[in-house]
């Protein structure tokens, strides 16, 4: 597993994927399912495996916390990046801080708390958590109102933040001028896009940024690692080829729910099964999941041809 400070070459290495976590019927964590995934997306290509908000990593309590993290350390291989997540409230940030001093990851996503919270008080808890934690710990926007970019340099300056996670929507995700105001302020190839294959080119092409996250990528770890190839190569036009093969699951994602597709579509798609949801989420309904194991089960078909063809040449 690395353990080496983040530098900007660790974020163009590998999509980060952002995976589920596989639970039993009773909410304990399934070992044998999690490795079974984690092994997948390895044998694909992946070596940065970033457990957030698809894990449900905001509803963790604290007493489970560092089992948590001790499996999935001693889970990955010995030349993959683990980035766990901790908050997102002060409380959870400072206890969890406490346990990920003593791990060996070289940082943790800070998940962000939406209510209540002001810009400064992000900016002070952050801080506060990453001097708890003994190392950086890794930032991650979703909305415009949660920390001003000029704050977020502040951070970044200080050696409190190692690396962004940029996660907010946009239609359009050429037309951002709050990205354009972080850049301001932060060195781009320290910002990872953070919502999927979708704006992934727009965001890596016209700002600049260090790399991508993924959820599909989790049934299509050859797929997302050739986007990311194709996009180190300036192949535009093969970059946007490979995405839509994602397009349909990804469409699905955003018309039911991000994280709960994803949890059940990694199931339908044959290759772990991810269980329950840990609360306060739950997986999707039978009408669901008629809808969703199509399009997974074609996601991974497609991966699978894409090894084969890879593995032909």
């Amino acid at each position: 597993m690395k353990t080496s400070p983040v530098v900007a070459a660790d974020l163009a290495a590998s999509v980060f994927a952002v995976p589920p976590l596989a639970r039993y019927a009773d909410l304990t964590l399934n070992e044998d399912a999690n490795r079974q995934l984690i092994g997948y997306m390895e044998a694909g290509g992946v070596r940065s495996l970033m457990y957030g908000g698809n894990a449900n990593f905001y509803n963790i309590s604290v007493s489970e916390y560092a089992e948590v993290l001790d499996f999935l350390v001693d889970a990955v291989s010995s030349d993959t990046w683990l980035i766990p997540s901790f908050g997102p409230d002060y409380g959870k940030l400072i206890d969890q801080a406490r346990i990920l001093r003593g791990s060996k990851v070289p940082t943790a996503m800070a998940l962000p708390m939406t209510f209540p919270a002001t810009s400064d008080g992000i900016e002070t808890g952050l801080r506060r958590a990453a001097v708890t934690m003994g190392k950086p710990l890794l930032l991650y926007i979703k909305s415009d109102n949660y920390i001003a970019p000029a704050a977020a340099g502040r951070l970044m300056k200080d050696g409190s933040v190692c690396a962004i996670k940029y996660g907010t929507v946009r239609a359009d995700p050429a037309k951002d001028d709050y990205l354009k105001q972080l850049l301001d302020h932060v060195d781009s190839r320290l910002v990872i896009s953070g919502i999927g294959e979708r704006p992934a080119i727009t965001h890596l092409r016209q700002f600049g940024l260090g790399g991508f996250t993924s959820g599909s990528v989790c049934l299509a770890p050859r797929g997302s690692m050739a986007i990311l190839g194709a996009i180190k190569h300036g192949d535009w036009a093969t970059a946007e080829r490979l995405r839509e093969a994602f397009l349909p699951l990804e469409d699905l994602r955003d018309g039911i729910s991000p994280i709960r597709t994803l949890h059940d579509a990694v199931t339908l798609a044959g290759i772990a099964d991810m269980g329950p949801m840990l609360p306060l989420l739950t997986g999707l309904n039978a009408a669901e999941r008629q809808r969703v194991q199509p399009a997974a089960q074609a996601l991974r078909a497609w991966d699978e041809g894409l090894g084969k063809a890879q593995a032909a040449e």
